[in-house]
């Protein structure tokens, strides 16, 4: 062998054996925390009979019930209220709105519990309260290119970590898939229900974000920080940990 190929050779087989003392093992208890999903639950509909509450870019705030919405790739556009006194309806598109908080609507949210239901591993990763969740749904104003492939236009998008969206802030995707499971003779789904995108805010920058490009964006998300990164670098994290690798680099960077 020829002294060159011979470099290549131990160079590769140096830096495939760095590769591996770098990736980091978890152990099952972690691996189990790790897959808990901690973002809430991501819903579409709004209750047409509890009051919706719009707060506009000028400060004013409007009341009512939610009769209507308008969206496109299942982002919200345009909002029409009935006006919980007046009854009178107004229509506000997200260019005017600054914030909104609405309740999910009951249909919806049985449908979520049936869903829940039919996958066994659900049991050990989500919990079934947020999915019947009675609290006010957060949507805030963002411009976005949706799927990162159309032109920025303003929505409102669902905040699923705001209790830990100092950093990146995570938007729920109305359109997102899940992962495939499995299932015998009709029974519950074993495996697969991983949501595989969402929109995703750090700093000025907000994309999509597709498992698929998990890897690729990983260092935009969590690079700047070198305890994080030696914690759980690129090699060893996966897409179903995300929720917690957010709230885990959150938690980290504000200490």
């Amino acid at each position: 062998m020829k002294l060159k190929n011979l470099f290549l050779v131990v160079l590769c087989f140096v830096s495939t054996l760095a590769f591996a003392q770098d990736k980091v093992k978890y152990s099952k208890e972690d691996i189990k925390k790790m897959e808990m999903y901690l973002f809430n639950e991501g819903f579409n509909s709004p209750s047409p009979k509890k009051t919706s509450t719009v707060i506009l870019k000028d400060g004013t705030t409007h009341k009512g019930f939610c009769n209507d919405i308008e969206t496109k790739k299942g982002q919200i556009f345009e909002v029409s209220l009935k006006d919980s006194i007046t009854k009178k309806s107004q229509t506000f598109n997200a260019e005017q709105i600054a914030e909104m908080y609405v309740y999910p609507s009951n249909a919806e949210k049985f449908a979520k519990v049936a869903r829940y239901m039919s996958n066994i591993r659900n049991y050990s990763t989500k919990k079934l309260t947020k999915r019947t969740n009675n609290d006010r749904i957060y949507f805030v104003n963002q411009t976005v290119s949706l799927k990162n492939k159309k032109d920025d236009k303003e929505f409102l998008m669902q905040v699923i970590n705001p209790e830990f969206d100092d950093i990146i802030s995570v938007y729920h995707d109305p359109r997102a898939k899940e992962t495939a499971g499995f299932s015998v003779m009709g029974s519950p789904q074993l495996g697969g229900g991983v949501i595989k995108s969402y929109y995703v805010k750090k700093g000025d920058k907000i994309m999509w974000l597709h498992k698929d490009d998990f890897e690729e964006n990983y260092d935009f998300l969590f690079g700047d920080n070198a305890e994080f990164m030696k914690k759980y670098p690129k090699n060893s994290a996966k897409w179903d940990f995300f929720s917690f690798l957010v709230n885990e680099y959150t938690q980290m960077s504000n200490k």
